[in-house]
């Protein structure tokens, strides 16, 4: 469990794991970045009440997410590792165990995971996610069903993803997550259990949901990329055309609500100039009447 600054949701998501009801021995490897928020000082009271289940991990210096991510990841000890960041939580106790039996019945599965509810916190909203889950190599690349908290995976394999990617030379990509998961649907199978057991907390200025359309642009560009990248390392080049009409596609349906016409134009050009086949696909023409009309809607409704 990583975590930076989660004081006010961090006792939810440790108490969900200490919740676990297992026939095997459990450890909470806390990976606090030198938090400025009191989140240090829970991890140390969690780590001194429970010496034998939770181990806290830290250092003198901020070290960022992603070298964070990984110095917590290369201090767990088990056979199976499981994530959750700190300011998500598990809601099924029986989520260790499912995931578990289901790994130690396929020796050639190397990760496991679930369904999982979506909490908005801005508006206290929860819903069970609604889509369909993958686990080929093929539909992931441009539709990652994966959701972090509920998976559980090899610590031999986790290990051997960043001796081989070595995501940390990539400062491009905005999240860890995304290519660890791509690399095991090519290295080994995926279990996928159509069970609810974890809470992804949506927050409003998250790097993943931001309210900001630029940013959220930015996001999908990078997953996009990563996509990209792990289609010309692992894949045959087929998908490529796919990933980039959706990198593109994403991107004009955020600026057909946001932004101006020019920004829509540009970012439009710039894809075609990068993939001119995208010219002919019927989405950038049609987004961009669309956001013609709804701009002439809201201006009559502004006069």
């Amino acid at each position: 469990m990583t975590t930076y600054n989660h004081a006010p949701y961090l006792r939810q998501a440790i108490e969900s794991v200490l919740a676990q009801q297992t026939p095997f021995g459990v450890e909470l490897v806390l990976g606090d970045d030198c938090s400025t928020d009191g989140t240090t000082e829970i991890c140390r009271g969690y780590a001194a009440r429970y010496p034998d289940r939770v181990r806290l991990v830290t250092g003198e210096h901020n070290l960022g997410w992603r070298a964070n991510y990984r110095r917590t990841f290369e201090a767990c000890r088990g056979k199976y590792v499981a994530y959750c960041d700190g300011d998500d939580w598990w809601s099924d106790p029986q989520k260790l165990r499912r995931q578990v039996e289901a790994m130690e019945a396929d020796p050639a599965c190397g990760m496991c995971y679930t369904r999982a509810y979506n909490y908005y916190q801005g508006t206290d909203r929860t819903e069970p996610d609604h889509e369909e889950h993958y686990t080929d190599f093929d539909r992931l690349l441009c539709s990652l069903t994966i959701c972090n908290c509920t998976t559980l995976a090899r610590r031999e394999l986790i290990a051997r993803y960043y001796g081989e990617v070595h995501p940390e030379a990539h400062s491009e990509w905005l999240t860890d997550d995304a290519p660890m998961w791509l690399w095991f649907s090519v290295c080994s199978r995926i279990s996928y259990l159509p069970v609810l057991t974890a809470v992804h907390r949506r927050l409003p200025q998250s790097v993943s949901h931001s309210t900001q359309w630029h940013k959220r642009i930015a996001f999908c560009d990078s997953l996009m990329d990563i996509s990209l990248w792990f289609e010309a390392h692992y894949g045959t080049g087929h998908n490529r055309m796919r990933i980039l009409r959706k990198r593109s596609s994403v991107a004009l349906w955020v600026l057909s609500y946001n932004g101006t016409v020019r920004e829509y134009l540009a970012r439009w050009r710039h894809d075609i100039t990068a993939a001119p086949r995208l010219l002919f696909y019927p989405e950038g023409a049609g987004l961009l009447v669309k956001k013609i009309l709804f701009r002439q809607k809201r201006q009559r409704m502004k006069n």
